[in-house]
């Protein structure tokens, strides 16, 4: 998979990457279909396009995405390496005319996710190859640190005695 960078000033590392959407046949009463994210991929570039229509099976991929890395969402990337499944979360939207979704922007930021689902966006989690997760591991084990997680005693169990003895 390609790695790059917008640009030498910056030190932004990015992949590029490409949604596949899937349209799910449903039985409901206000829905006759559903859509998830049935894969990524390296980005092949172009524009939208159907890879498969048939026999009820619709995949539609939308390239150009970067999953840019930006410093201040360490943690979140760190909170992302260190699940299970190291994931790319893929924001969809729906075409108000067509009700078609459609791939809007994607993120390897635990955080930046949680924050696009507090929005009301409609997020999916896609398991990323072993070689991204690779990649993405490197940039967190070289840029980030967690906190150490100090506890601090509630004032209400020092004690009275403790607080005389502070004053002196």
């Amino acid at each position: 998979m390609a790695v790059g960078y917008s640009d030498a000033m910056t030190d932004k590392p990015f992949k590029p990457f490409a949604v596949v959407l899937e349209r799910l046949s449903v039985e409901g009463r206000w829905a006759s279909h559903d859509w998830r994210v049935a894969a990524v991929m390296d980005d092949m570039g172009g524009e939208p396009r159907v890879l498969v229509d048939r026999d009820g099976l619709f995949h539609k991929v939308f390239p150009g995405f970067q999953a840019v890395i930006h410093r201040d969402e360490a943690e979140g990337y760190y909170l992302n390496m260190t699940t299970e499944e190291p994931s790319l979360f893929v924001s969809l939207r729906f075409d108000e005319a067509s009700g078609e979704a459609y791939a809007f922007q994607v993120t390897l930021s635990y955080n930046e996710a949680a924050r696009w689902m507090d929005g009301g966006e409609r997020v999916e989690r896609v398991p990323v190859d072993s070689a991204t997760a690779e990649w993405l591991g490197e940039w967190v084990e070289a840029n980030y640190r967690p906190e150490k997680k100090e506890r601090h005693r509630p004032k209400s169990f020092e004690g009275k005695e403790g607080r005389l003895r502070k004053r002196g």
